[in-house]
């Protein structure tokens, strides 16, 4: 699988696309960061976010893109803008067809580190080793969209299994036999009579996160 990751923002919005698949060797394929200047219109700003996203998505052609979840701060400009940069990334793909996850910091931190309180050190420290890289990706912006995708690669494939067992599972209350008529009650419904189980994550290389503490960086 091949999944560009969207740290978005307006000033700096990171991106990074990475090859692999649960329980092999991650690939970095490319990592930057977008930006535009603060003096300028939203419009302008939101339209060069679009335009390097498509580029991206032309040039490297991921399978799938995963992008930041964002919550509410004690600043709502910033979360705004950055709710707006995510969502253009969002569309962007939806044009394409392509599928779009949404992962929280807290889940990217647990599936890269082990902790889902990890600093943004311990996160880049871990990016850096799992994808062999020389030095360090900067700024932390672009180091996030790496961690995104990787987050993405380990759990992506599990999410979209689970999604799919939840759509093929009965539903509660629908017709449980030929006709369409509906069961009585205590008798079984639907195919087999009970739902799939649900999937387990995956998490780190095997299928597990890698414990905390790992990370060759400092906490923050």
């Amino acid at each position: 699988m091949r999944v560009l990751g969207v740290d978005p923002g307006l000033t700096r919005c990171g991106l990074g696309v990475v090859d692999g698949a649960p329980g092999r060797t991650l690939t970095l394929v490319e990592a930057s960061v977008v930006r535009t200047p603060a003096g300028d219109d939203i419009a302008a700003r939101l339209l060069a976010i679009e335009r390097e996203v498509e580029r991206w998505l032309t040039a490297y052609r991921p399978d799938a893109v995963a992008v930041e979840r964002v919550f509410s701060q004690h600043n709502v400009s910033t979360v705004m803008g950055t709710a707006q940069a995510g969502a253009v990334a969002i569309v962007c793909a939806a044009r394409r067809g392509l599928p779009v996850a949404l992962h929280t910091p807290s889940e990217v931190k647990a599936a890269v580190t082990g902790s889902g309180r990890a600093g943004k050190a311990q996160v880049t420290a871990m990016v850096t080793r799992l994808l062999r890289m020389a030095d360090p990706p900067r700024p932390a912006d672009a180091a996030d969209a790496l961690a995104l995708a990787i987050c993405h690669v380990w759990r992506g494939g599990a999410q979209l299994r689970l999604a799919a067992a939840l759509a093929a599972a009965p539903r509660a209350g629908t017709a449980g036999g030929a006709g369409g008529s509906r069961p009585r009650a205590g008798t079984a419904g639907g195919i087999g009579g009970s739902p799939p189980q649900a999937v387990p994550s995956a998490g780190g290389i095997g299928g597990s996160p890698p414990q905390a503490g790992t990370a060759r960086g400092g906490t923050k």
